[in-house]
């Protein structure tokens, strides 16, 4: 994988309401510090890359006429002076994961919060379903995911616990047309006049509360109990529900607060401790369909050791239904997988020295 260099920059969070989360230890509680964790990953964008920050270095962006000049270099300051870095980086293939993130596709509460900033408040918004442009969305995004293969290759679809990001995750990720077994999602679920989608020939999907949309004021991000969601997404895997932190703990929306915002900050730090939760999967190649803030803040704290142009690339807001593919590297042994590719060499035994330190011995 390959390390493309970058400008560091610092991206300010506005401020908001303080909101409280106890500890991981803590009953009812997906655990997220007020801090921002010590990251133990790394996260790379597939074709160029973006790592987690230990902690993220602050310096003043640049002009694009500087930028320009520093095409294949890490830029750093030492003394007030730029100093050239290597501009590539290699990590063992076993100690990555490749995963490929995904905002939902169009909500109702986009369209009516685009009209009026003030229906983000309104009941009537609850847990947001998708319009019938978002299924178009789906749709097309499914024919690309299809037609690049990438359903073959994913092993895990992790998806955000609310009605669109499930619609949005099973109607790109899920087996064609429901016929027979359990299906991924039942007709007409959540008011989608959609057909039931089925379960076969596709990855094993997950609902998983860390990767939820900002917590708490805007009905549209509360999501119903579980036992509402069950009947109509037979298929998603909402059993680990009681056994780890980072999962579902409760039937009923507990995070959610009718009077706190979450703030960005929190937001941020309940990202990174996904993604280190992320490389605690077995599976090398992860689907994550989830929300626009949440990927926002998230990937905000990447790419501060790449090329400028590359962290803008991390750090914009996803559109509706946009796919984005990375690779997230184990930089601090935090995993103990074992790679299925390298190859011990010198089988059968023999003599191998290299010529240098057989030279060296011959002619000291």
């Amino acid at each position: 994988m390959i390390l493309l260099g970058a400008i560091a920059i610092h991206t300010p969070m506005r401020n908001s309401p303080s909101f409280p989360f106890p500890t991981c230890s803590s009953p009812n509680s997906i655990g997220i510090p007020p801090p921002i964790p010590t990251p133990k990953t790394s996260l790379f964008l597939s074709s160029a890359t973006l790592s987690l920050p230990l902690p993220p270095r602050i310096v003043s962006p640049i002009s694009s006429h500087r930028r320009s000049s520093l095409p294949l270099c890490c830029a750093s300051l030492s003394g007030g002076k730029m100093e050239a870095e290597p501009a590539m980086t290699l990590y063992p293939l076993h100690r990555t994961k490749t995963i490929h993130l995904v905002r939902h596709a169009q909500g109702v509460h986009n369209v009516e919060g685009d009209k009026d900033y003030n229906m983000y408040m309104s009941e009537e918004l609850f847990d947001a379903r998708l319009t019938p442009l978002g299924w178009q969305q789906v749709e097309n995004l499914r024919k690309h995911v299809r037609g690049i293969g990438l359903d073959k290759k994913i092993e895990l679809v992790v998806v955000s616990p609310l009605l669109r990001t499930m619609q949005t995750a099973v109607g790109v990720f899920g087996g064609e047309g429901f016929t027979d077994g359990v299906p991924l999602m039942v007709e007409n679920a959540g008011q989608s006049d959609h057909s039931a989608i089925s379960s076969l020939d596709c990855p094993p999907f997950l609902a998983v509360e860390l990767c939820r949309e900002h917590l708490g004021v805007h009905p549209c991000d509360r999501r119903r109990s579980i036992s509402d969601y069950q009947p109509l997404f037979p298929a998603i895997d909402f059993s680990l529900a009681s056994s780890v932190c980072s999962i579902i703990q409760n039937n009923n929306d507990e995070l959610w607060k009718a009077d706190i915002r979450e703030k960005d900050d929190e937001l941020a730090a309940r990202g990174l401790q996904f993604f280190n939760w992320l490389w605690t999967r077995k599976e090398k190649e992860i689907a994550v369909v989830s929300h626009s803030g949440f990927l926002y803040h998230a990937l905000s704290h990447f790419g501060n050791d790449c090329d400028i142009s590359i962290k803008e690339e991390i750090c914009t807001h996803f559109a509706n239904c946009e796919l984005r593919s990375m690779v997230i590297v184990d930089r601090c042994m935090i995993g103990s997988v074992l790679s299925t590719t390298n190859y011990p060499g010198k089988i059968p035994g023999g003599l191998d020295k290299p010529s240098d330190d057989a030279n060296e011995e011959n002619h000291p």
